[in-house]
């Protein structure tokens, strides 16, 4: 039987296998065609895994993915929400204001007319919304978009805003609008921030301590899965440095029977449903 809790969250970026962030063989769109296409497989596995589990997600999907396969996003699109996880797959400080505003919009664009729904949900690349790039909320609600699921509550990599301290949903405050936020969870460790429900520490950790921590997160959790990290047969890239292809690959061959396992054991929803749950009037409030 299931464990009942109406604020587990599941979300996936839809990216192909070889989408990273911080290797420049692989950043820019000019060289993505030069890659085995593995996005099909990739998603009627987790299609597979949210049937046999019941479950619903909310599906990031980039703009890119979207324009090349289009059938993959009517089909997302049949039984699931879908919202924008940009065109191009770039880290926002990477980006000016005005190159941003362009991705997002042709992204937002690209999956409304694939599937005559409204997109309103958005999440940046790699959680790289910081306090110096506050603009893009504005950017944001300009084209639509009034829930964001981008910021970390701490330090990251690529990211994080250290300023929005709860690990709950609030509202973003900024320049007179809101935006709804659903933040990315993460459990303390040793003086570290890890994101144990999703990404490569998913991988990393035993299902033992996810179970735990899925225990002790309560009244919130947020997870997000890269169809990448439930693909044990995809290819290894090369020139990989040594630390960055442990990030990539670590405990890869096992994430789909774990991720079968948790979704089994724990009821998850999609963030649609969770918000409307929520009483947005007393929520957390952040003036940034």
């Amino acid at each position: 039987m299931k464990m009942p809790n109406a604020n587990r969250i599941l979300t996936f970026d839809v990216e192909e296998w070889f989408h990273l962030l911080d290797f420049d063989d692989t950043r820019t769109s000019d060289k993505w065609e030069h890659f085995e296409v593995r996005i099909y497989e990739n998603l009627e596995r987790i299609f597979s895994i949210l049937d046999e589990t019941n479950t619903k997600a909310t599906f990031f999907v980039l703009g890119w993915i979207a324009q090349k396969y289009p059938d993959i996003v009517k089909q997302i699109a049949a039984k699931y929400q879908i919202g924008s996880h940009t065109m191009n797959h770039q880290l926002v400080w990477r980006q000016t204001p005005e190159e941003f505003r362009e991705d997002l919009d042709r992204s937002i664009k690209t999956l409304q007319d694939l599937t005559g729904q409204p997109v309103t949900c958005f999440r940046a690349p790699g959680f790289s919304i910081r306090e110096s790039e506050v603009w893009a909320f504005d950017v944001m609600s300009e084209l639509g978009i009034t829930t964001d699921s981008s910021i970390f509550p701490s330090t990251h990599a690529h990211g994080g805003m250290p300023s929005f301290k709860q690990q709950c949903p609030g509202l973003i405050i900024h320049n007179g609008i809101e935006l709804k936020e659903f933040p990315i969870s993460y459990k303390t460790m040793l003086g570290h921030n890890v994101i144990f429900s999703g990404g490569g520490y998913f991988r990393l950790f035993p299902y033992r301590l996810i179970r735990r921590w899925t225990n002790d997160c309560g009244d919130y959790l947020l997870s997000y899965v890269h169809p990448r990290d439930l693909d044990g047969k995809q290819p290894m890239l090369k020139n990989l440095p040594i630390t960055r292809r442990f990030k990539s690959y670590v405990g890869i061959k096992q994430s789909e029977d774990k991720l079968r396992k948790w979704l089994t054991e724990f009821s998850f929803k999609d963030i649609r449903s969770a918000s409307d749950e929520i009483d947005w009037s007393s929520a957390y409030r952040v003036e940034i």
